[in-house]
Parts: structure tokens; sequence; C-alpha cells
């Protein structure tokens, strides 16, 4: 397996904690992200999240959820996202995950925003972050192995893909 590296360009990319002010960009990334691949839960206009629901996931987000936007040129082109559980039995660890426009990857935004999340997890004492992601996202798949993620199960024939075809989810884990 070839490792690639990429160099983040600071110039260019700016990564911070999302903000109430983000909703309507944040909403419209999801839509766009949606439109643009299968590697999301979501078909286009599935569960769409309005401004409003943002302004509400931002403000009234528990203390354990962290939500980190990538602008290029005051546009939101990216995010990463780790929650936290409330459960007391599911507290040590969080669930991650990313999305990045088409038209920004290979810059190395994944690459950042993952240890960005990985680091934040550690600070907060989690013992653990896990995620799902389709089988056909071999670049994610490689992006998480090279930050230490392993493979710890598959939902066999999880998912309908446009080409009629049914995917595995994989289920990825990173001790702490």
């Amino acid at each position: 397996m070839q490792t690639m590296h990429h160099s983040f360009d600071t110039q260019r990319y700016n990564i911070r904690p999302a903000r109430p002010s983000d909703a309507e960009a944040l909403a419209a990334l999801r839509e766009a992200l949606d439109a643009e691949t299968e590697y999301f839960d979501r078909m286009p206009g599935e569960e769409v999240m309005t401004a409003n629901n943002f302004v509400d996931q931002l403000r009234d987000s528990p203390v354990l959820d962290r939500i980190l936007v990538v602008e290029r040129e005051e546009q939101i082109i990216a995010y990463a996202r780790c929650r936290g559980f409330e459960l007391k039995r599911f507290a040590h660890k969080a669930s991650f995950g990313l999305g990045v426009l088409r038209s920004d990857w290979g810059q190395g935004i994944g690459t950042q925003l993952t240890i960005r999340m990985i680091a934040w997890a550690k600070a907060q004492s989690l013992l653990k972050i896990q995620l799902e992601v389709v089988e056909t996202n071999h670049g994610a798949i490689r992006l998480y192995q090279r930050h230490g993620f392993q493979e710890e199960g598959r939902l066999r024939h999880d998912r309908l893909l446009s080409d009629g075809c049914y995917y595995d989810t994989v289920l990825m884990g990173l001790a702490l």
C-alpha cells in the first residue's frame, strides 16, 4: 500500500470551531456533499437539515461535541464532527465523521481534521473514537488507517448504492 502525504496550505485554508453563524453554510455544505458522492448515508433530499436545525445543534450541543469547519476564501468547504455519548456505558468514546467537497480532495484537509479531532478527543480524556465508512470509500479508509484506526467489523450488505448493489459498512475504531 502506498502512503500519500499532503502538506496543508494554511494560507489557503482555515480550520476553526463551528459557530451558529455558520448554520446556513453548513446546511448548504451538507446538501452539496450528499449530491457529490454516495459515501454519506443520505441520498440527496433525504433528512435535510436546515440552517435552523444547525443553529439548534450548535447552540444545544452537549459538552462532548466538537464541530470543526474548514474555510477557503470565506466559504465553508469541509467539516468534521466528534460527538461523545451521553449514556454512561459509552461515555468513554465518541463518534467521528467528516466531509470535504470533492473539489478540495487531496489537499490534506481530511488529514488535518482527523489530527485535530484526535487531539481534541485525547484532551477530553476519551478512550476511543469510532466511525462508520462505506467499503467503496477507499480514500477515507486509507486516511483513517494512517491515523491508527482499525477495522473492527462490518455490517454486510448494509447500503444500497445507485448501481443497484449492496455494500458493506466498515466499522473502525481508534484506541486513544
